[in-house]
């Protein structure tokens, strides 16, 4: 029977001018959808597990749009809560050779951002479930849903289900110190930490020795050191971090490591260009649920989530939309994009 995995956060509509135009340039947008916890959901859903997403959408049609966007790839909607006025929005201009992407939130106010606690049924959304996943972007929304966050870890904790979170820290959505505070009380019930090379000293302060990644410089061991002290300061099971090199907006270095406890396991490195990056670390993060659920073998774990976020990559969207074949084809060494005919 397949694997069931509840994933938890905002799922927003998408603008975005056609390639790379800029905002300012753009006579009409395109619109899709996503958002964190959303994107996992619908690459776990393309692997073939039972992956279920929970957020709560307003009534109307583009609340609608919303659920069927995950519907179309398999996922599980029927936790998804309908009730307030809004759908929250993100604007995306692509960044090309020098130039950065740029994202605008407009998600004030949406009905994810006043959701309460009262609006879900934990226990009832658990029943079954094998795992839980959720990230740093969900409860900077708000005090409301930080605390749905906490209700929700409580009771996959009682339930002896395993808890993972990206801490994805977003600074136009809530200071340093507030996250610290906040990831730090939800961190008590995490398995299984996901994080880049800012996220860390962000949230936590606890920074790689030796890494600029504006210059794009890493140092392993710095790596190394980062995850044995965010293991050490709240009992994960597994730090999994991913090593970005920037060369440009179009042309990264990518590669993660993991860290179980005991020893560290860094992936091969794939030269990167880009397509679409948003959602490339959500990509990592379905990839290494779907390993553990499996029953990889460390390296094994870190190479598949490493390869499956490099593919996401060269896809447009926020979503993943590879097959595990393809995803274990990279993998396992075949990265020459030739045709498959």
């Amino acid at each position: 029977m397949a694997k069931k995995v509840i994933t938890f956060g905002e799922i927003m509509l998408r603008l975005a001018p056609e390639g790379y135009y800029r905002f300012v340039q753009a006579e009409s947008l395109g619109a899709t959808y996503g958002g964190g916890e959303a994107n996992v959901a619908v690459s776990l859903a393309n692997y073939g597990m039972d992956a279920a997403f929970v957020t709560k959408v307003p009534k109307h049609e583009i609340g609608q749009c919303a659920v069927n966007s995950l519907r179309r790839y398999g996922v599980d909607t029927s936790y998804m809560v309908r009730g307030g006025n809004r759908l929250g929005i993100y604007f995306l201009e692509k960044g090309a050779s020098q130039r950065p992407s740029k994202v605008i939130y407009d998600r004030a106010g949406s009905s994810m951002a006043e959701a309460t606690t009262a609006d879900f049924n934990w226990d009832e959304i658990f029943e079954g479930a094998d795992w839980f996943h959720f990230t740093g972007i969900t409860p900077a929304l708000g005090d409301n849903v930080a605390a749905v966050c906490l209700e929700a870890c409580k009771a996959a904790k009682a339930k002896n289900i395993t808890v993972s979170c990206d801490l994805n820290y977003r600074n136009k959505l809530w200071s340093k110190e507030k996250a610290g505070q906040v990831m730090g009380q939800l961190c008590e019930y995490v398995d299984v930490c996901i994080a880049n090379e800012e996220d860390a000293s962000d949230v936590f302060g606890i920074k790689a020795a030796g890494t600029d990644v504006t210059s794009g410089k890493l140092n392993h061991d710095g790596y190394k050191d980062v995850a044995k002290q965010l293991a050490d300061r709240f009992g994960f099971q597994k730090v999994a971090i991913t090593l970005r090199e920037s060369i440009s907006a179009n042309d990264n270095m990518w590669a993660a490591m993991l860290y179980d406890g005991n020893d560290y396991y860094f992936s091969k490195k794939y030269p990167m260009h880009i397509v679409d990056r948003v959602g490339g670390g959500d990509s990592f993060g379905g990839g290494l649920i779907y390993s553990c659920l499996t029953g990889f073998e460390p390296q094994q774990t870190i190479e598949f989530a490493v390869a499956a976020s490099c593919l996401k990559h060269s896809i447009e969207g926020d979503f993943n939309q590879v097959s595990v074949d393809e995803v274990m084809k990279l993998a396992g060494g075949d990265g020459s994009g030739r045709v498959q005919r």
